[in-house]
């Protein structure tokens, strides 16, 4: 019984079939399961005591893991797609030079269960002894498992009924699967038990990893573990101690070798800035007001269409933001889409322009024929994101819901489009979200994708391979948190979150996975007005740990507890309470006359003290010019921390 209860099923299809031998037996199906023992997950299947007619069976026209309807054929054509998908499988296996032969087994659990002695076509295996994963498709889809050391054939996993998709979901939770550089059919299998909390579960299920050990070694790489931008140089990281053949490098090397450019001085004796503690006053109350409406705005353009007294109106947006039928004529003027001095003949000019424009992009990846996708595996990889991530972004919301909705084939054509625009850059997980309140708002193919661009022209750096601006934003927020509050920033340090990656998501996707759709849009026109000051997004993180510092103090919560505790904040956070608490922490600041020189760069509030401080706080924008005297990251010689620099505070 007690083992029964530390047994859990994390996947579990039936009408997986197989074929026992490869002697010509008929097809057995069976179900197929995913299940977590004791910490380790094994991946196990166990035939139904049937045969299967091929000659009634239903095949697929396409991927049968996908929606679609299907067919019956004949038992001639039937028996003809299993003879051509067994020479099929014969020739990977020569080419590839894969085979399993029978010998005795181990007893060691992760191996094949003996049960495949007894059970005919039964086997089970740890997904840690799993090498790698063939996808092939044959009227359905069927998957070839390669093991490290195989002790038994194992056969093909048919997925007649579908299912196959969601089966590599699921490992992906708990693996990590990458293409193989000579062969895009095939997956290979890096184990890591930290990657079932990746980057990618918190966008799915807004679930946060726990894993104590992997996040303490290097909470970055657990937390980025499943983009797509960044696999490559992470997939390092993950890899065993026997084929990086190498100690595991200190927190300060593992966090500056999987986040490249990220400098990391090691001194025994490391420097410091020393500034005198900061006295910020008391934090002033601030109210906010309704939202603008339509008479308001119409009383800012004159005859013309030009937008005048456009300080004041951006003002009125931050305070209260926008009443919704607005928001689709505004939101092109706050995300710089059109100019606040263009007249409304000049906007039909550009619309009739920019509309061109698109459409000449998307006929680009449209008219790609077959062959040349083929061809192209960074285009096919973009393409499998995109579908992927769409048909998972807002299915909740009424204008996504549904089978074949009209919103979800414009998300998948405008990012599509996207990548054509920026190839570079492509498509990361993560940016449909970021697509989808604004599409949701302009209803219009060609405003929501150039108001996507111009949106992602601010928020390129979080998605670029390097993450340059992820670590520049949480160096920044750390530097605001040590300010407002030294005493909270010292415990978070304590308990191993001083690098503030529990705030990833948010700086990532601005908050889209910890609002509610209607708040997001509230949020995002009222960050977009460029008020009050530089980067106040960084102080709506400040706001809600504020607002969450005394439960995580008082309660004593460890570096787990924290990490969940946060995660946990999705959908109930009040929009309205944190912008005015961000608002009266930036007046809170702005107020004092001594700020040091690096709030002052972060905030935009202008020259500070002269005083020798770092700039390695200041956005890559704004950055002065490298010193002989300074690090890789713009820091004075001797200055040193784990976030890049160390501030004193002495009171």
């Amino acid at each position: 019984m007690a083992a029964d209860a530390l047994l859990k099923v994390v996947f579990e299809h039936e009408g997986v079939f197989v074929q026992p031998s490869s002697d010509g037996d008929p097809l057995v199906s069976g179900s197929l399961r995913v299940v977590d023992k004791d910490a380790e997950v094994f991946v196990e299947y166990k035939p139904v005591e049937e045969t299967v007619d091929t000659s009634n069976m239903l095949c697929a026209g396409k991927d049968s893991s996908s929606v679609m309807e299907w067919d019956q054929v004949s038992g001639e054509k039937s028996q003809q797609l299993l003879e051509s998908q067994q020479s099929y499988e014969t020739e990977w296996d020569m080419v590839n030079a894969v085979s399993f032969k029978k010998r005795s087994c181990s007893t060691r659990e992760g191996a094949l269960n003996s049960s495949h002695e007894r059970s005919r076509g039964a086997f089970s295996f740890a997904v840690s002894d799993l090498r790698s994963i063939t996808v092939k498709e044959a009227g359905w889809t069927f998957l070839l498992l390669q093991l490290k050391e195989a002790c038994a054939s194992l056969p093909a996993l048919h997925f007649h009924q579908g299912g196959s998709r969601e089966f590599l979901d699921c490992l992906r939770r708990f693996a990590l699967l990458s293409e193989a550089p000579e062969d895009a059919t095939c997956l290979m299998v890096t184990p890591n038990r930290a990657l079932s909390q990746s980057f990618e579960n918190l966008l799915d299920d807004n679930n946060f990893g726990l894993v104590q050990q992997k996040f303490r070694t290097d909470p970055y790489v657990t937390t980025l573990g499943s983009f797509s931008k960044v696999t490559n140089y992470l997939f390092d990281a993950f890899r065993g101690p026997e084929e990086q053949q190498q100690r595991p490098p200190e927190e300060g090397e593992l966090l500056g070798d999987a986040i490249p450019g990220l400098e990391i001085n090691q001194q025994e004796e490391p420097g410091f800035e020393v500034i005198t503690r900061i006295d910020l006053g008391m934090r002033p109350e601030v109210t906010r007001t309704g939202p603008l409406s339509s008479e308001d705005w119409t009383r800012h353009q004159d005859p013309e269409g030009r937008m005048i007294n456009v300080p004041l109106l951006k003002q009125v947006i931050f305070k209260g933001g926008l009443c919704h039928a607005l928001r689709k004529e505004a939101w092109k003027f706050l995300l710089g889409y059109v100019p606040w001095d263009s007249t409304l003949e000049e906007r039909k000019v550009l619309q009739r322009a920019r509309t061109d424009e698109y459409f000449r992009m998307k006929l680009q990846w449209k008219s790609v024929s077959e062959e040349q996708e083929r061809r192209n595996s960074r285009l096919r990889d973009y393409r499998s994101l995109i579908e992927k991530d769409v048909n998972r972004t807002d299915r909740s919301n009424r204008f996504y819901e549904g089978v074949d909705n009209p919103g979800l084939v414009l998300l998948h054509d405008i990012l599509m489009t996207y990548c054509m625009l920026d190839f570079d850059l492509g498509y990361v997980q993560g940016m449909s979200d970021l697509l989808s309140p604004i599409l949701y708002v302009m209803e219009n193919e060609v405003d929501a994708f150039w108001c996507f661009v111009s949106f992602m022209d601010q928020m390129h750096q979080n998605f670029e391979e390097q993450m340059q601006g992820m670590k520049t934003q949480l160096l920044q927020l750390s530097t605001l948190l040590r300010l407002l509050d030294l005493s909270f920033w010292n415990y978070l340090e304590s308990q191993d979150s001083g690098f503030l990656y529990f705030c990833f998501r948010w700086l990532l996707i601005r908050f889209k996975r910890e609002l509610s759709f209607q708040d997001v849009l509230r949020l995002w026109e009222v960050m977009w007005t460029g008020l009050p000051c530089d980067n106040f997004h960084l102080l709506v993180c400040c706001a809600i740990l504020d607002s969450e510092k005394q439960k995580i103090m008082e309660e004593n919560y460890g570096f787990n507890e924290i990490l969940k505790h946060i995660n946990e904040l999705s959908m109930k956070l009040d929009i309205e309470d944190v912008l005015q608490k961000a608002e009266g922490i930036c007046e809170q600041i702005t107020s004092c006359k001594d700020l040091p020189r690096s709030i002052s760069v972060i905030l935009g509030l202008g020259p500070g003290p002269d005083s020798e401080v770092c700039d390695c706080a200041a956005s890559p924008a704004v950055r002065p010019p490298q010193r002989a005297d300074a690090c890789s990251n713009g820091l004075l010689r001797g200055s040193s921390s784990q976030h890049g620099c160390r501030v004193a505070f002495i009171s």
